[in-house]
């Protein structure tokens, strides 16, 4: 029952809920094992200072009644399955993962419980059979970020209303990602604009898109963000600015990053 708490605990920390109950401090020492994609998940990070601070919230700190066991697939996805591998041998009591990737690798690869964030729609992806009834050991915060997509597609209009194409950014080896920009696809062509479908897989296909983009001028961007386009948006951002073309992105940190002289940046 303890282990359950806690895992309903990490659910809560991952997705910032404010929760009422007084913090605790339990006896037992909870290992927790953190599964990126890219660099292992540090305390400081966009997603890990929410995720530590929810957990002290509740009287869960480093040191003292929880240890993070950290692993990062360094942006190849094929090394996914060996780092599962490492945290199950380390006998971590539940896994928290990053996105679709590090969420399907753990659901195939163990038995442990696992808190998925940034994972899509579960049901879609076939992570869960239902949300009343996902089934397995995988829990978490289910998104929408696919009706999201949409709905940026629709805020890039109304503030560009001359916009007639636009360029779409995301991961196309991530099934998560990729349910998000057909969304996003559709409900452009909805209102009648063309899309530059530009998916990419590692980060030296960010260069090519860039001169996809340089031969025909978008009239704005639309970044998918995931593990890979996130640790590329700094390019993104640069490419937006130099150009000066309106751009939209998925978490407002991403945006505070941007430079001044960017036309237009939005978050949802």
């Amino acid at each position: 029952m303890r282990r359950r708490k806690f895992i309903k605990v990490l659910g809560g920390a991952i997705s910032a809920a404010g929760w009422s109950a007084a913090a605790q401090t339990p006896s037992k020492v909870y290992r927790v094992g953190l599964l990126t994609a890219v660099a292992p998940l540090a305390d400081s990070s966009p997603f890990g200072a929410p995720l530590m601070h929810g957990l002290a919230q509740h009287g869960y700190t480093q040191g003292a009644n929880l240890v993070f066991e950290r692993r990062g697939a360094e942006g190849h996805l094929d090394r996914l399955p060996h780092l599962l591998e490492e945290l199950v041998t380390s006998k971590v009591d539940v896994i928290v993962t990053f996105g679709y990737p590090p969420a399907l690798a753990a659901k195939q690869g163990t038995t442990i419980p696992v808190v998925a964030f940034g994972m899509g729609d579960p049901v879609e992806t076939g992570l869960v059979h239902s949300l009343a009834q996902p089934g397995g050991n995988l829990t978490g915060i289910s998104d929408v970020a696919e009706e999201l997509s949409a709905k940026r597609m629709e805020l890039l209009k109304d503030l560009t209303p001359e916009l007639r194409r636009v360029a779409m950014l995301w991961n196309a080896d991530d099934l998560a990602m990729t349910l998000r920009y057909r969304a996003s696809d559709a409900a452009a062509k909805a209102m009648g604009i063309s899309v530059e479908a530009l998916g990419v897989r590692e980060p030296d296909d960010f260069e090519q898109a860039f001169a996809a983009m340089n031969r025909e001028r978008p009239d704005a961007i639309l970044m998918v963000s995931d593990s890979l386009t996130t640790l590329n948006r700094r390019r993104v951002l640069d490419f937006a600015a130099t150009q000066r073309v309106p751009s939209i992105y998925q978490f407002d940190f991403i945006v505070r990053e941007r430079r001044p002289d960017v036309i237009l940046n939005g978050s949802g």
